[in-house]
């Protein structure tokens, strides 16, 4: 009788560990290179998607021009001309305007109206890295929801910062009687500055839409969709004009009924 071969049974191999590719960037020299290598930047984002400090810079930036801008003009003042300027003004006396001024110039509602600016920014960068997510999803690109708000984000802190900047410099050297404040701000980088706002309104808003910080944005958020989510740059420039042309429409209604 042959005696019986028995196989020794040997246990699989461990599968190979996958090794996540590590960011190349420091935060700070993210932070530095979207103003030089947007490109770069955004391959290094996608590595490891991080915005919460430069959406810090962004709402620090914002609240410091804000809160500068009201203690210079004066609250008051600020409520007053928004009141005068609203079609609805004509409707009202020189007594209910005067109460309504009153009641809109409190310490609380100053109060509020510096803390929903943060708010509302949080909301934007939010909603708006879902909107990049679902467009870009749906133009068959791939990426994950925090790799779009961190695009938003960083699409938007240079012309951010820029912009903030020259507003505070405009606000330090110009005289308080000729600020201007339905302009909606004191540097103006687009056709709407030889369009008087009042007497068009709709037009205005539509040629302050022309602007080139809005302009920047756009260029950094495309460039973003397209190193993120490894899609074509005619997909990425649509998303974000179809985007932009939502926000432009939006705008022009408010102006022509608020």
């Amino acid at each position: 009788m042959e005696p019986e071969n028995h196989a020794e049974w040997e246990a699989p191999p461990p599968p190979e560990p996958i090794i996540a590719d590590p960011p190349q960037m420091s935060e700070a020299a993210t932070l530095a290179n979207i103003f030089f290598e947007p490109g770069r930047t955004f391959e290094d984002l996608k590595r490891k998607p991080r915005f919460i400090i430069a959406g810090l810079i962004i709402l620090i930036a914002t609240s410091i021009f804000q809160i500068a801008f009201v203690q210079k003009v004066g609250f008051e003042r600020i409520i007053r001309e928004r009141i005068e300027s609203s079609s609805r003004s004509t409707q009202l006396s020189s007594e209910q305007k005067e109460q309504i001024i009153s009641q809109r110039s409190g310490p609380i509602v100053k109060a509020i109206s510096f803390g929903i600016v943060p708010i509302v920014l949080i909301i934007v960068f939010f909603l708006g890295g879902l909107i990049y997510w679902l467009g870009a999803n749906a133009m068959g690109g791939s990426g994950s929801y925090l790799s779009s708000v961190s695009t938003w984000v960083y699409a938007s802190l240079p012309p951010t910062l820029l912009l903030a900047a020259a507003n505070l410099v405009v606000l330090l050297v110009k005289s308080v009687d000729d600020i201007d404040i339905s302009q909606g701000g004191l540097v103006q980088a687009n056709p709407s500055l030889f369009i008087d706002s009042k007497a068009s309104p709709g037009l205005a808003a539509l040629l302050s839409s022309i602007d080139l910080f809005a302009i920047w944005g756009w260029v950094l958020a495309a460039i973003g969709l397209q190193k993120i989510f490894k899609i074509s740059s005619g997909a990425a420039w649509a998303i974000v004009l179809l985007l932009g042309l939502v926000g432009v429409t939006g705008k022009v209604i408010g102006a022509l009924f608020f």
